[in-house]
């Protein structure tokens, strides 16, 4: 009876213990978790026209509308998409905040912003 009672007290101890292991592995300390974000271009607009990112993140640009389009960054061009045409997208890893807009529709306006 003493030992079937040791044994489920091992047992128990050793589940404890490895539960305690794998939640303290499941993400590395300092290790950042970088997001994916979609922004579809549908109806002439950038949707949505306003997104939070963090550094590091990914953006992918959809085109959903019957038109080309492109992405281009609005101050200095420092980045730019090709043509997007209908069903095209356009991946864009974040590095800093910006405000963005289409070269064929200037009234077409959005931003990245950051914390």
């Amino acid at each position: 009876m003493k030992s079937r009672l040791l044994r489920k007290t091992a047992s128990g101890l050793m589940f404890v213990c490895l539960a305690a292991l794998l939640n303290n592995c499941s993400t590395a300390p300092g290790k950042t978790v970088h997001k994916k974000y979609t922004v579809e271009i549908r109806s002439m607009q950038f949707q949505p026209a306003e997104l939070t990112v963090e550094k590091g993140d990914t953006v992918v640009f959809v085109n959903r509308d019957m038109v080309a389009h492109n992405v281009t960054e609005q101050k200095s061009n420092a980045w730019a998409s090709p043509s997007l045409f209908t069903g095209q997208l356009y991946t864009k890893v974040v590095n800093e905040a910006a405000d963005y807009y289409c070269t064929f529709h200037p009234v077409m306006k959005g931003k990245l912003l950051m914390p």
